[in-house]
């Protein structure tokens, strides 16, 4: 039964060599299908729109409706999923005069976040994101872009997370959540591999002022 999942597309700081290297790290079955359904929706096999069932996903996770029902609920927080009365959940969206806004809110709080990190990390969270770089590669190669978002997202989550600061995370998922909903800003997806890479290297050299600089040109 946990097989069926797979990878997670948003592994926590923690977690994320392990997942890499291939080893099973425990996840409740909540978070397994919020994060099956999640990767569905940033990767467009889940369009705007589109009528979410708590029968229908039970039965094609094979799982009860209490996991799908939490999961649900977690992806509405975050600002995937609308609820309304009586028409049940779908995939939501993000209006366009809003755009802007989010853009700024995360840029704020992705800054903030590389403050605190880049005293904090060291040479195997810096292993950790060579591998994440890596791994961007590869799917940017392949054009693969349910991998590239979750690549992508697993990157500045752990920054994000290495800030040290808790639950700031939890106050930028949705937000990275909403915009990865538009992940159309490059013309060729090597454009986010080259931008990603040239972030860490600037990390490692401790160059505050050009890491601030390339991640508010990646965060458009």
């Amino acid at each position: 039964m946990w097989a069926l999942f797979g990878p997670l597309p948003i592994p926590h700081r923690l977690y994320t060599i392990c997942n890499m290297s291939g080893a099973n790290v425990f996840r409740t079955m909540r978070e397994q299908i919020a994060d099956r359904i999640r990767n569905e929706v940033l990767s467009g096999e889940l369009p705007m729109g589109t009528n979410l069932r708590e029968q229908a996903l039970a039965d094609r996770y094979g799982v009860s409706r209490a996991p799908v029902r939490d999961a649900l609920l977690q992806l509405t927080q975050e600002g995937l999923l609308e609820a309304k009365p009586n028409c049940g959940v779908r995939v939501g969206g993000i209006d366009e005069p809003l755009q802007p806004l989010v853009i700024k809110l995360r840029q704020e709080i992705e800054l903030f976040a590389l403050e605190h990190a880049i005293k904090r990390l060291d040479d195997d969270d810096f292993d950790a994101l060579d591998k994440l770089v890596e791994a961007l590669r590869a799917a940017c190669e392949k054009e693969d872009m349910s991998q590239v978002i979750h690549c992508d997202m697993a990157l500045h989550r752990y920054l994000v997370e290495a800030s040290g600061v808790s639950e700031l995370s939890s106050v930028w998922l949705p937000i990275v959540s909403r915009m990865m909903l538009h992940y159309s800003r490059h013309g060729s997806m090597m454009e986010s591999h080259h931008e990603h890479a040239q972030i860490v290297r600037a990390l490692r050299k401790r160059n505050i002022k050009l890491a601030t600089r390339l991640l508010l040109a990646n965060i458009q």
